[in-house]
């Protein structure tokens, strides 16, 4: 049993950074509490996606969140009635737990799903407004012949990464933004073999980050997710739809959990230079844009028509009217981005 759960364990006096990083690391969404040789309980990436949306301090320890909920088995349960309680729950792990607490197996979904994965949610199908009009020139000389969009990471372009991902969770209908080289990507999107239900707008000069989407103005009546067109994420964006929902937002912000550690001891002082207080190689944490949202159809009306308008000047706009703006967390190794030529070579690594 050790062996299954090797790399996944951690003590609940961790910090919530530190559990982040740990699932970034193991590349796994799940980790076992123990304090010492005791199982204290399993905290998820959605545990901690929850805590930050709550405002909990990254810095608390995993026991803080600790649910008293989870879903566990006992040693005299069938393999069988454990499986179909996974399959009912379509749990990604199922732990296995005596009278004392104590952990003394784990079944994983691949124990008893070896050639599927575990979908526990509907598909959803709202609008997705692609912004691939720009020029990309953070990643020339490759974009002075193909538009961003279309450059290649691994057997696919970026903006079909992009649009399966959104398929794959039930959305079909997308409207693009396009500008610079745009024959060009109408043409290569024709003459793929899967066809994606497409429709592309132009706007006739550079508009910013989301002045084009003055253009769909009455086209949609649904939220709707924005996406930029050089990064993915790992996320499942149900997730967020259903925060965006909850919380009755008017925008969403899908963010992402960026740490910097100075590797000094650093000195703060007050008046007459005098020293105040010192700090060991602090570590400091940020969210940060993504580049995806999800956007309440009224907010079209309040991007000006033929403007230059960023994605910022609606956020500063939506808050000035004592309107929502959230944010939806995730960890840093689970978004990908190609903005840069240092982060292309990493992003086409991963592929």
């Amino acid at each position: 049993m050790n062996a299954k759960i090797k790399g996944r364990l951690i003590a609940p006096s961790a910090s919530l950074l530190e559990a982040m990083k740990q699932m970034d690391e193991r590349k796994v969404k799940m980790l076992f509490v123990f304090a010492k040789e005791h199982f204290e309980s399993i905290v998820t990436i959605g545990d901690i996606q929850r805590a930050i949306i709550k405002n909990i301090p990254l810095s608390e320890p995993v026991a803080l969140i600790l649910g008293k909920d989870k879903k566990y088995v006992t040693p005299n349960e069938s393999k069988e009635v454990i499986r179909k309680k996974m399959l009912s729950l379509r749990a990604e792990c199922m732990p296995v737990v005596d009278e004392q607490g104590e952990l003394v197996n784990v079944y994983f979904w691949n124990d008893f799903f070896e050639h599927s994965v575990p979908e526990h949610r509907e598909k959803m199908n709202i609008p997705v407004v692609i912004m691939a009009g720009g020029k990309g020139t953070r990643l020339k000389p490759i974009t002075n012949v193909i538009p961003k969009p279309l450059v290649p990471v691994g057997d696919k372009t970026i903006l079909e990464v992009i649009l399966d991902q959104f398929e794959s969770i039930g959305c079909h209908k997308f409207y693009m933004s396009v500008n610079y080289k745009a024959d060009m990507m109408k043409y290569y999107l024709s003459q793929l073999d899967h066809q994606y239900d497409i429709e592309f707008f132009q706007e006739e000069k550079p508009l910013g980050t989301i002045g084009s989407v003055s253009l769909l103005k009455g086209k949609i009546t649904t939220p709707f997710f924005v996406s930029n067109c050089d990064s993915i994420n790992e996320q499942d964006y149900r997730d967020v739809y259903d925060y965006h929902i909850k919380n009755h937002n008017d925008m969403t912000i899908v963010t992402m959990i960026k740490s910097f550690k100075i590797p000094y001891g650093v000195i703060e002082t007050g008046e007459n230079g005098l020293m105040t207080a010192l700090k060991e190689k602090p570590e400091q944490t940020y969210q940060v844009n993504t580049g995806v949202y999800i956007l309440n159809p009224e907010l079209i009306t309040e991007i000006p028509k033929g403007q230059f308008f960023h994605i910022t000047n609606l956020m500063e706009k939506v808050q000035s009217r004592g309107g929502r703006v959230g944010c939806f967390p995730v960890s840093e190794e689970s978004w990908k981005d190609m903005g840069e030529w240092h982060e292309y070579l990493k992003f086409i690594n991963v592929f």
